[in-house]
């Protein structure tokens, strides 16, 4: 459950403690408030809410639109450094994704968070009925699969606390990604499952969370024999009843299991991978130069103890599971008097938990924007560069995908002229005559590239349009060697447009961003000197934040 509020240590960094207040308070809206509501809903002053918010805006962690707050994609980097140092998504996730397509059923990873559930990662089927749960997502542990199993290894005060918690909310409102409880009474016999549990080895969950909802779930061991997560397969009552989902799946889920422990048996601990010297990156030289420029633009309304505290978090990651106080201190470049206050607030948070001189993340990272921003499409991320890329150059912007021999627009910010370029969101256009379809065309695999030339029908559409497979063929290299492509009247008379790929994490292109006007407005050497540095720029920061998307979840194109 959300970490019990107590009073602050006296070395606590208040500002952090509020910045991570309102982080939470904007997860727990799914992902938005207006600045009214956040003064409401963390009980600060309005003034404290601005400049919390303006310094995590410009953190990139937030966005703001008037009176208005969102999450930013870029907050998940946060979360990314607890899923990265926990190593489970990146070590089992493709046994979890090959168990989903052989079932046909969603499959989960949770792991423990306190006397709740959290997942971290997921293998959904898309249906009609789907589940909602979000990696990150946190549930009550007597409402699940996994919860019973987490229980085998509950002492007295795990138990007390979790009697504690029910006591003071027996209808599970602190969990928002579940309904409230029907019956209050219900779950109160959790320790009689998680004795069936230990006894089984796995749990069957017949419609706890919800009527309808059944779900199998199986313990994954580390090598030191204790749960390091929970594999389930989830499903409806439309498919599966509990006894024909236990007969049916437990089998298949057990063998997935067995070679995900034999997974973790076999991975190399980050100790063993590279000498304890270079365990932590290199400082990062541009903090300090960056939070005091942040405050010589901002003045007071930048906090640099808040920025400087969320950068802590992004120490830890891949092969740093666990740092001391000087490993978190050279890897943010934060003095070690600053580091230290930084941690201990995070651990009087929840988001940090200390053992041996060493610290660690803790799921409830995962609490910071998380789930809502886990379910980021392509479009979302790119519409607020469109919209600032059309003010800056005075011309409609688009974000495209390749859809057969088509060009779908998926996202648009259109200017505000008398004459202006008519295409509106879901508009298919042919892709070889288009900016877009170009940039989209090369950026295909050679040979399907190749095949899509040798079946390709282009017609003229005006008397620019370039029409030859071979002539064709060179735009498309032409196109992928200089990283854009310029269409002159090609597609439209009159129309001129200039398109740059959007590449996925993987170096693939997913997408393109074009700008189109008319051809009064720019030559086409004007467009290459004035639009293209500006496009260019545009899609990099699309690109940042889609890698940062990307890293533990799917982000859809569309």
């Amino acid at each position: 459950m959300p970490p019990t509020r107590t009073t602050p240590p006296t070395e606590a960094v208040t500002p952090l403690v509020r910045g991570v207040t309102v982080l939470r308070r904007l997860t727990e809206a799914d992902g938005s408030l207006s600045l009214s509501e956040l003064e409401r809903a963390t009980g600060l002053a309005r003034s404290t809410v601005d400049r919390v918010t303006a310094t995590l805006a410009r953190m990139g962690y937030v966005r703001l639109d008037g009176r208005d707050a969102f999450l930013a994609p870029r907050l998940m980097e946060l979360g990314n450094a607890y899923l990265s140092a926990l190593r489970l998504p990146a070590l089992l996730g493709t046994h979890a994704d090959a168990l989903a397509d052989t079932l046909d059923e969603s499959v989960s990873l949770a792991v423990a968070d306190g006397d709740g559930i959290r997942f971290i990662h997921q293998a959904t089927r898309r249906r009609a009925m789907s589940l909602s749960f979000r990696i990150g997502d946190l549930l009550p542990a007597e409402r699940t699969a996994p919860g019973p199993l987490f229980a085998t290894a509950w002492d007295e005060q795990d138990w007390a606390r979790w009697q504690a918690r029910r006591d003071a909310d027996p209808m599970d409102r602190c969990f928002l990604a579940v309904p409230p409880r029907e019956d209050p009474a219900a779950g109160q016999d959790l320790a009689l499952r998680a004795g069936l549990a230990r006894e089984q080895g796995w749990f069957l969950d017949d419609q706890l969370i919800e009527p309808g909802l059944v779900a199998l779930a199986v313990p994954v061991r580390g090598t030191d024999g204790r749960i390091a997560c929970v594999a389930s397969v989830v499903s409806h009552t439309s498919r599966h009843s509990a006894e024909s989902l236990r007969e049916t799946v437990l089998p298949r889920l057990r063998a997935t299991t067995g070679a995900m422990e034999r997974e973790l048996a076999s991975a190399p601990r980050p100790a063993d991978e590279a000498p304890a010297a270079s365990s932590t990156p290199p400082a990062p030289s541009g903090l300090a130069s960056w939070t005091g420029e942040s405050k010589r633009e901002l003045g007071r309304e930048f906090i640099e103890s808040l920025a400087r505290g969320l950068t802590v978090l992004t120490a830890f990651g891949e092969d740093r599971d666990e740092l001391t106080l000087s490993a978190v201190a050279e890897a943010t470049g934060l003095a070690r008097a600053t580091a230290r206050r930084a941690l201990i607030t995070l651990e009087h948070l929840g988001c940090v938990t200390a053992r041996d001189r060493s610290f660690r993340l803790t799921p409830q990272v995962l609490a910071l924007g998380f789930p809502p921003l886990s379910r980021t499409t392509m479009p979302s991320i790119a519409l607020p560069h469109l919209a600032a890329l059309t003010r800056r150059v005075h011309d409609s912007a688009s974000l495209a995908v390749l859809a057969g021999d088509e060009v779908q627009y998926t996202a648009r910010v259109a200017t505000s002229r008398i004459m202006n370029v008519n295409i509106t969101v879901g508009t298919r256009l042919p892709a070889y005559p288009a900016s877009l379809g170009r940039v989209l065309l090369a950026g295909l695999p050679a040979p399907e590239r190749t095949a899509w030339l040798a079946q390709a029908e282009p017609e003229a559409l005006t008397a620019h349009t370039v029409t030859g497979r071979t002539e064709l063929a060179a735009v498309l290299e032409r196109a992928e060697r200089d990283g854009y492509s310029l269409v002159d009247e090609e597609l439209e008379e009159g129309l001129r447009a200039i398109a740059v790929p959007v590449r996925d994490g993987a170096g693939q292109v997913v997408a393109a961003v074009n700008v189109a006007m008319h051809s009064s407005r720019r030559t086409p050497q004007e467009c290459l000197t004035d639009v293209l540095p500006e496009l260019r720029s545009t899609v990099a920061a699309i690109e940042a934040e889609l890698h940062i998307t990307g890293r533990f979840t799917r982000v859809p194109v569309a």
